[in-house]
C-alpha cells in the first residue's frame, strides 16, 4: 500500500521561490499547495489542513506573524516554519514567540529545509510513539497519549514543540539540561538551529504555566549552561 503523503502548505508572494520551495518538496514525496498571500494562506489552512507550513515572514496584506498567530489557534499540531531575511534578527525570535517551531533564514538550501521538516516531524511522532501514559509532577501533568498539558487540572494548550520540551524536563525534575541537551532532544542531533530556538521556547512556556514568568517557580534557569524543572515545589 503506498504510504500516505505529508501535507505541506508553502506561503510565499515572490513566485520564483515559492515554485523552488514547492518542487523540491514534491521530489521528497510531500502534498504540496502554495499561497501567495496571508489570506490566502489562512483559507488554504481551512481548506487543506496541512501538517507544514512553510510561511514567509513579508507577505502582502496580512504578514506572516498574523498568519502564524491564527493558524497556531486553529491548528495547535501543525508544524510551522518561517522564512526570515538574513539581517533580521527579530523576525525569527518574533516568529517563535508568537508559535512557530522553526525557522529558516534567506537565502537557504533546499535539503536543509526539507531536514528541517522531517526533524520536526520526527519531534512530534515522539511524543505521540507513547499510549495511555501519563507524566505527573507539583501539579503539573502531561497526557502523552492525547497530547494534553493540564496545570492545576486546568488544560493549558501548548504546541507541539513546547509540549516536547516538558515531557522532557518533567521526565527528571531537578536534573539540568543544557540548550544543547533540549535541542538534541527534542529537535534530533541533526538538528541546524541555534540555542537561542530553545531560550525563545522556554520563555514562551513561562508565559503559559507560571503564575509570574519574571519569577518562574517551575522552569529553572542554570545560568550559563541551561533549564531544569524545579524540585522543591
Amino acid at each position: 500500500m503506498e504510504e500516505e503523503k505529508i501535507n505541506v502548505l508553502v506561503v510565499e508572494d515572490e513566485a520564483s521561490i515559492r515554485k523552488f520551495i514547492s518542487i523540491n518538496l514534491n521530489r521528497e514525496g510531500f502534498a504540496v499547495v502554495e499561497a501567495d498571500s496571508g489570506e490566502a494562506a489562512i483559507e488554504m489552512v481551512k481548506i487543506f489542513q496541512p501538517a507544514v507550513i512553510i510561511l514567509d515572514v513579508m507577505l502582502p496584506g496580512i504578514d506572516g506573524f498574523e498568519v502564524c498567530t491564527q493558524i497556531r489557534e486553529k491548528m495547535p499540531n501543525a508544524v510551522i516554519i518561517m522564512l526570515t531575511a538574513r539581517s533580521q534578527d527579530m523576525d525569527k525570535i518574533m516568529g517563535l514567540e508568537l508559535g512557530a517551531d522553526d525557522y529558516m533564514i534567506k537565502p537557504f538550501n533546499p535539503l536543509e529545509l526539507i531536514a528541517r521538516i522531517r526533524a520536526n516531524l520526527r519531534k512530534m511522532q515522539k511524543v505521540a510513539v507513547i499510549r495511555d501514559q501519563w507524566i505527573s509532577f507539583a501539579g503539573l501533568k502531561l497526557d502523552l497519549d492525547g497530547q494534553r498539558f493540564y496545570k492545576k487540572n486546568i488544560e493549558i494548550e501548548l504546541t507541539p514543540t513546547e509540549f516536547a520540551i516538558m515531557k522532557v524536563l518533567m521526565k527528571n525534575p531537578g536534573k539540568a539540561y543544557s540548550r544543547d541537551d533540549i535541542l538534541n532532544l527534542v529537535w534530533g542531533e541533526n538538528y541546524f538551529g541555534d540555542m537561542k530556538t530553545v531560550d525563545v521556547h522556554i520563555r514562551r512556556l513561562r508565559e503559559k504555566i507560571e503564575d509570574n514568568p519574571s519569577d518562574p517557580q517551575y522552569i529553572e534557569t542554570v545560568w550559563g549552561f541551561g533549564y531544569r524543572l524545579r524540585r522543591d515545589q
